[in-house]
Formats: C-alpha cells, sequence, structure tokens
C-alpha cells in the first residue's frame, strides 16, 4: 500500500516503531526493552533499521530518477550522505555535551562514562579529530558513518542491482563473509573499531534494496510454495526465541553483533518473511492507519534517531534508579510513556515546521506568478 506521495505506509510504520524500539533500547532501565526483539531474537532493531533504511533508500532513487534523471538521483545521494554526516556530528555532539553535563553534576555516572566525555575531556583535539574522520564514534551515535557510506554507494549499487540481482547478491555475500578480515585489514583505526563494520552490514542494506527492486510476484505469493515458506519462517522465529529464552540466556558476544553473525542473518530472514506474510494480508496497513503518529515518526526518521538519543539520556537520568520492586517497575514504564511521548511529539512538531515552510514557498511563488 502507498501513499499518494509514493511512500510505503507499512514501511513508515516499521521505521517508525524501529527507532521507538531505539530510543527504549538506549534506556537501561526501561521496562517495555524487556519484551523488544532482542529479548525473543538473536537479532534485533538494528537489522531492521538497516534493511529498511536499504528499502527506502532503493525506492527513493527509483523515485528521482523517474522524475528527474539519473543525475538528480545521484546528487539526491551525495546530499543525503552530507546530511547522514551531519546528523552524526549533531548526535556526537550532543552525546560529549550530555556526558560532560552528567558528569559536572555527578549524575548517571553510567550514561556519562559510555558518552565518551572524560576521553575528549583529557584529549581535546585528538578525540574531535577522531570523531570527525569517523575514527571513533561516540555511544549512540555509531550507526550513522556506516549510513554515510551506504547513501554514497547507492548511485553505483542500484543500477546494478536492478539488472544483475544475483551478482548483487552474490558480491554482498562475498563481502559479509570476509567483513572480519576486511575490516583488520584496512587497520585497527578504522573499521575493526567501528560498532557496526560496514562490509558486514551491507548485506542487511543489500537485502532491503533488492526487496524493493525485485518484489515477489502476487502469483507467487498465493502459490503452495509460498505458504510453505512462511510455515518454515513461523517455525524458525519460534525456535529461535526458545533458543534465546531457554539457553542462550546471556548476553551475546560483541562481535557477533558488529560484524553480523550468521545466526543474526537467519534470525533476521524468518522474522522478515513473517512480517511480509501480514503486509501480504493487509494487517499492517490496517494497524499503520489507527496509528499515524507512529507512522509520522517513521517519515522523520533522521531527525527523530538524532532527538531520541537526547531523549532516552535525559528518560534515562531523570528515572529513579535506588527503587524496588512494584515501585522500580512504575518508574520504569513511567519513563518509557515520557520516551514515547517525547519521539512522537518531535515528528510531529518537525513535520508541522516542514509543513508551514513549503506553505509560505508554495505562498511566495503563488504571489511572484500574479506579480
Amino acid at each position: 500500500m502507498e501513499s499518494r506521495q509514493g511512500r510505503s505506509i507499512e514501511v513508515d510504520f516499521f521505521r517508525g516503531v524501529v527507532l521507538i524500539v531505539i530510543v527504549l533500547d538506549h534506556i537501561p532501565g526501561s521496562a517495555l526493552s524487556h519484551v523488544m526483539l532482542h529479548a525473543y531474537a538473536l537479532c534485533d532493531s538494528a537489522e531492521v533499521f538497516v534493511f529498511l533504511g536499504g528499502y527506502a533508500s532503493a525506492a527513493a532513487w527509483l523515485a528521482v530518477r523517474a522524475h528527474r534523471g539519473a543525475s538528480a538521483a545521484q546528487r539526491r545521494f551525495l546530499r543525503r550522505s552530507w546530511e547522514i554526516y551531519r546528523a552524526y556530528l549533531l548526535t556526537a555532539l550532543l552525546t560529549l555535551v550530555s556526558g560532560a553535563i552528567l558528569a559536572l553534576l555527578h549524575l548517571n555516572p553510567t550514561a556519562a562514562d559510555l558518552s565518551g566525555w572524560a576521553s575528549f575531556a583529557t584529549h581535546p583535539v585528538c578525540e574531535t579529530f577522531h570523531v570527525v574522520v569517523l575514527a571513533r564514534q561516540p555511544y549512540l551515535s555509531s550507526v550513522l558513518p556506516m549510513y554515510v557510506i551506504f547513501a554514497l554507494c547507492v548511485p553505483a549499487v542500484v543500477p546494478f542491482a536492478r539488472h544483475a540481482p544475483l551478482s548483487t547478491l552474490i558480491c554482498s555475500l562475498l563481502l559479509w563473509a570476509f567483513a572480519p578480515l576486511l575490516a583488520a585489514l584496512i587497520g585497527a583505526s578504522t573499521f575493526a573499531n567501528w560498532p557496526f563494520d560496514p562490509f558486514a552490514w551491507q548485506l542487511m542494506f543489500v537485502f532491503g534494496m533488492l526487496c524493493r527492486l525485485h518484489p515477489v510476484s502476487p502469483g507467487f505469493k498465493t502459490s503452495e510454495t509460498a505458504r510453505w515458506l512462511v510455515r518454515f519462517a513461523f517455525a524458525a522465529v519460534v525456535l529461535f526465541a526458545s533458543v534465546k529464552w531457554f539457553v542462550l540466556t546471556q548476553p551475546m558476544p560483541g562481535d557477533m553483533k558488529q560484524h553480523l553473525a550468521f545466526a543474526r542473518v537467519v534470525n533476521f530472514i524468518g522474522i522478515a518473511m513473517v512480517a511480509a506474510y501480514f503486509v501480504h494480508r493487509g494487517t499492517i496497513a490496517q494497524i499503520a492507519a489507527r496509528l499515524p503518529a507512529v507512522v509520522t515518526v517513521g517519515r522523520t526518521g533522521l531527525v527523530c534517531f538524532v532527538g531520541g538519543t537526547l531523549i532516552s539520556v535525559i528518560v534515562d537520568t531523570a528515572t529513579p534508579h535506588a527503587l524496588h520492586g512494584a515501585a522500580a517497575l512504575g518508574a520504569a514504564l513511567a519513563g518509557d510513556i515520557v520516551a514515547i511521548g517525547a519521539t512522537l511529539l518531535l515528528a510531529k512538531a518537525w513535520r508541522g515546521m516542514l509543513g508551514r515552510q513549503k506553505e509560505k514557498v508554495r505562498a511566495s511563488v503563488n504571489g511572484a506568478g500574479c506579480g
């Protein structure tokens, strides 16, 4: 289902949900984070976020190319890469400033430590240089540098993926398989230290692009083969959830996420197939229509991501951590509600501001035309 602007309401809804989940996941004491994707799967919202980014990027490239040509599409993604880089710098700045404030006021020492402010205060010039060249990414900003690279690659990859999807997938799989080695070869001060290895995570982005460029035919969706695949996907999701709940009860090693482990990929594919089943049935569109505020968050993704980092720090700091039992749960839930509400309000305010700016531009153009 697509809006008049050519946007998929399901994709915007999923993006909105993921952005809200990211805000909650960045609140250590969040109550709702215990029922999010990472609680019952080996993957988490990061895979969904990157996959949807690839899907939306391919859709945007096709739309711009259709209306204004390939050159305009290339320029659009060059600008997009610059926009993401600026958002990364702003997120890094907000993270460091919030860390400085927390340290000065002796509040939330965990968040202050994670911000990296102590290292920055000791070596400000060196740390600033490392942040600017993406060698060191302050906490909460670490996914954006990867997107800078992906946006730069979209004008080259999308045309290739349109005409040679199998070759694109094979190249992506090879990059993913050798990602740790490639990251190490480049140097310990670059991709090897990134929380998200772009050589590995490009696989999720390419998956998203291929799904947009080569959607499953309506005939196959209703075939017996598709029905069996969906059954296997449901079974796989249940199996992974059981393993997560009863076997792998400890936190997963960090390198499993950094280099996008095989188990995470398989688990995500199963979840994506289940989600696609409900999209095909129209269930997601119906839910999205009832929750337009969440769709608005999805349509203001970069703003909500940057603002969400600050919201998560503020809510975490304001939530009492010395409580126990029902009082602790109540405080955590209250913090989650405030965080969700603040994210929804941010998206609404930003969309409203953009709408007013467009109205002013339109009025200016009409006025000039009348004159």
